[in-house]
């Protein structure tokens, strides 16, 4: 169990605990519900286009298999360690089983910065990692998606490597990959759009119109720039946005596609507009009506929650509000609205779901049907949040995790203990 350490990993335990006290569950059976089933590192060595050799180090940690096959991103960054994987596998558990999907958490990882990498390199790479963990994933035990510093493209080479070992194409290995290679319409978007569209479900619970209401947004990748897109398209003026190089903020609102067209040109938003710079740490306090963290890790702490002016919390990233931020958020519940993580970004993995169940049939939908089954299962999982705040008057975060923590262990119950 000591493996596990690091502010990411206690943040996921001291949560846990928080839920395991008001389900009144039993000590005992505590650790078997939060401690990760598998937890694989390993090394990978690659040649540099220099000629030189270097190593990297990989992780992969599977959560619970109780329900069936794991299920988890990968992510590419300096940052990895197998704290930080064990608790977004954790997370991941609680995410699968809240939205009904019959998966067990899981996350991966390789401490690199991708960015310095050349696309050989990066290649080579991805291959060397799919190729280390085969011994330990499949269609049926976990199957991988993207993440932080990863892509359609880095799928595609773990479908490929996965793919030449067993002689044939297995397209259902990975989630997230070009459609072109078994992927399907709207992964790439799933996440920000069921942001987007729990935000719109948010704001009309506080009583906010959608139209000409504000946001600002942390992080402007895939999640956060679909999320902008999504909202400009239904009326929202977006104020405020950054990623790692530069943060911009307009009271008027921003000009979403000009933004949308530089990311996308330069892949980064710095070189934006130097009239509009703004202090990234002032940005998250200033006033909108939806507040949307979508980059990384325990961005909001307590004294951050303390200044927020928002009406609505939609919790893009995974963990960006601290247990601490949590007692504040609590204490100003009737002022802001929190959509958890683990409801707010569910759109990737049940869109990753779906595109696992088209593999599986060879059976595919179109774009349309795609997004009509995500809000259908969004709104549902909403709904029995908003239940459940209701009826036993639990701040939105104790709701959303004590329905995936109650469903884990009824199936481990259920299914007993081996031998």
């Amino acid at each position: 169990m000591s493996i596990y350490s690091g502010p990411v990993f206690e943040m996921a335990r001291q949560q846990f605990h928080v839920i395991a006290d008001h389900l009144e569950i039993p000590c005992d059976e505590r650790d078997r519900l939060l401690y990760p089933k598998r937890a694989v590192t390993v090394a990978c060595p690659i040649h540099k286009d220099d000629g030189t050799l270097a190593v990297f180090h990989g992780y992969r940690v599977q959560h619970h298999l109780t329900m069936g096959p794991t299920k988890g991103g990968v992510r590419f960054s300096p940052t990895v360690h197998i704290g930080e994987v064990g608790a977004l596998a954790i997370w991941m558990s609680w995410k699968c089983a809240l939205t009904g999907l019959p998966y067990g958490g899981a996350k991966g990882g390789v401490t690199v910065d991708p960015y310095v990498l050349s696309r050989h390199e990066l290649e080579n790479l991805s291959r060397r990692y799919m190729q280390e963990m085969i011994p330990f994933v499949g269609p049926h035990t976990d199957v991988m998606a993207p993440d932080m510093g990863t892509n359609e493209q880095i799928m595609a080479w773990f479908m490929d490597t996965y793919s030449m070992y067993q002689g044939r194409t297995v397209t259902e290995i990975v989630t997230g990959k070009p459609v072109a290679n078994g992927g399907t319409e709207g992964r790439r978007e799933a996440t920000g759009r069921g942001v987007a569209y729990l935000a719109h479900r948010a704001l009309e619970r506080v009583g906010v119109q959608p139209v000409g209401a504000t946001a600002i947004i942390q992080g402007f990748g895939n999640v956060g720039s679909v999320t902008a897109q999504t909202l400009a398209d239904r009326g929202v003026k977006i104020l405020g946005v950054s990623d790692h190089t530069a943060c911009y903020y307009n009271p008027h609102g921003l000009n979403v596609p000009a933004l949308l067209k530089h990311a996308g040109k330069k892949g980064v938003l710095r070189g934006f507009s130097n009239e509009l710079s703004f202090d990234p740490t002032e940005m998250l306090i200033q006033k909108c009506d939806v507040l949307i963290p979508a980059a990384v890790e325990r961005v909001i702490d307590g004294p951050t929650a303390e200044r927020l002016q928002c009406r609505v919390l939609a919790e893009g990233a995974n963990g960006p509000t601290t247990p601490e931020a949590d007692t504040v958020l609590e204490q100003r519940a009737k002022e802001i609205f929190v959509i958890p993580d683990i409801l707010c970004n569910a759109g990737g993995v049940v869109v990753s779901y779906f595109e696992w169940v088209q593999d599986l049939q060879q059976f595919f939908w179109d774009e349309a049907e795609v997004m009509s089954k995500l809000y259908h299962v969004l709104d549902r999982a909403f709904m029995q949040v908003m239940t459940r705040v209701e009826r036993e008057g639990v701040p939105h975060r104790t709701a959303a995790m004590a329905i995936g923590v109650e469903r884990v262990r009824s199936a481990k119950n259920t299914r007993g203990l081996f031998p």
